[in-house]
Formats: C-alpha cells, structure tokens, sequence
C-alpha cells in the first residue's frame, strides 16, 4: 500500500514534513515510511505485551500503526505543542486509538516508567539523546526489565555516541535499503538492548 492508502486505512493523517519550530536540537518532523514500519513489525521485537515510547512522534504514525500491526500499547512524545494536537486528532479519529497515549513534553525531562520499546528517527540532537539515555537508565535501575532501542535513518552523530554508550549492545541492522530508490545505506533500522 502507498502512504496514502495506509493514512486513509487508519483514519488518520501523517504525511508531510513540517520544518516550522525546527532548531539546533530539535529537528523536522517526517514521518516513518509506512514500509519501514512493516518491516520493524514483522521482526517480532514489538509484540502485544509491550509497551512503546516513541520519541519525536510527530503526528502519531508509529506508535498508531504499531498498535494497529501488533496491539502494543504506545506513547508518543512531541515537544511541538502544534504537532502534537494532530497527533491528538489522529488518535481520536484512528481505527484503533485506544492504547496509544500522546504527551506534549519535553523528551530529555520525561520520566521514563513502563516503556520497554524505545523509537527514535532522529528527533533531537545528541546532546537531548544523553539526556534521554539518562532517564532511559534511571528507569531501568528502578524496574529492570528487557528493553530494546529502535533507531530509524541515524546520522554519524548518533552513530558514534551509541557506539560509546555502555549500557546499550548492539544486536540486528534491519536493513531497508530494497524498499527505495537510490540504496541509502542510512536506510536502515539499528536494535540495541539495554543490559
């Protein structure tokens, strides 16, 4: 199916890329491609007991289809108090919104509780990724549990600073690179699990 024929099957609207409060460390919104979320669905590292923190959420894609794909509960964080009104509406309008909570909130200060899936497709700096890990860590130390770490598209930066971090080890490059022109090498999906 096409992007809009996806939107249209969940009811909902996500397509398009909105620059308008963009900056140093929070970065444009674009959605997931819908193809690459079938791909990280059919893995089989999201199942129906989990529950997924999307960071940089945007209008909801992720977390609304995942829920659709799969039945996970999900939570999508958007620091764009505009974007994430729309995420509001979509998941009001979706076929299956209950289970996919949207919080307006600023991701490095957001305090991590259930979560034990983690989407990121580059939505701030790596200097916001620290401070994220940061809470990411404190959650684990308060209830250890297996949690795993999606990274859609990363830049070199993020590239480098994951490769340093400790806690993460490093287990499959999903590769998406077939589903587009052009064979980006940036066109895949990265899964660490926290230890």
């Amino acid at each position: 199916m096409t992007e809009a024929q996806w939107d249209k099957k969940l009811k909902i609207r996500t397509m398009g890329r909105i620059d308008s409060h963009a900056d140093t460390f929070h970065y444009p919104y674009e959605p997931t491609p819908y193809t690459v979320l079938e791909r990280l669905a059919e893995q089989g590292y999201i199942r129906k007991e989990n529950i997924l923190l999307d960071y940089g959420c945007g209008k909801g894609r992720v977390g609304l289809f995942l829920h659709y794909a799969i039945g996970c509960k999900a939570i999508g964080l958007e620091y764009d108090r505009d974007i994430f009104l729309q995420a509001e509406e979509n998941r009001k309008t979706a076929v299956r919104g209950q289970g996919v909570t949207f919080t307006h909130a600023d991701a490095a200060a957001f305090v991590v509780e259930d979560a034990d899936r983690f989407y990121f497709f580059n939505p701030f700096s790596v200097e916001i990724l620290q401070s994220v890990m940061g809470r990411i860590q404190e959650s684990y130390y308060e209830k250890p549990r297996r949690m795993l770490l999606f990274f859609y598209y990363p830049n070199d930066e993020y590239l480098v600073y994951l490769m340093a971090v400790y806690a993460l080890s490093f287990l499959e490059e999903i590769d998406c690179r077939d589903l587009f022109a052009g064979k980006d090498e940036r066109e895949r999906i990265l899964v660490f699990e926290w230890k």
